[in-house]
C-alpha cells in the first residue's frame, strides 16, 4: 500500500474535499493540520509550500485538490 499524507488546515475547503475524496475510494492518509500543530507548518514551508492542501503520495508531492494526479499515483 502507498503511503498517502495531506497538508491539511482548518479554513481550507479543498482540504475537506480533498480528505472526503480519499475517504470515499478507502485510499489510507496520514492527516498533518498546520492550523492546530505549528510544527506541520513549519515542515509545510521548509517543502517549499505556502498553501494547503499538499497531498504527498511516497514522497511525490500533489499542490492542490488534483483528482487525475491523486488516481495516477494512488493506483497500485
Amino acid at each position: 500500500m502507498k503511503k498517502v499524507e495531506i497538508y491539511t488546515s482548518d479554513t481550507c475547503i479543498q482540504c475537506k474535499k480533498a480528505k472526503e475524496y480519499l475517504q470515499k475510494n478507502n485510499i489510507e492518509f496520514i492527516e498533518y493540520n498546520i492550523s492546530s500543530n505549528e510544527e506541520f507548518k513549519r515542515e509545510l514551508i521548509k517543502k517549499g509550500y505556502l498553501s494547503v492542501p499538499v497531498i504527498v503520495v511516497d514522497g511525490q508531492d500533489i499542490l492542490g485538490f488534483d483528482v487525475n494526479r491523486i488516481k495516477q499515483l494512488t493506483v497500485i
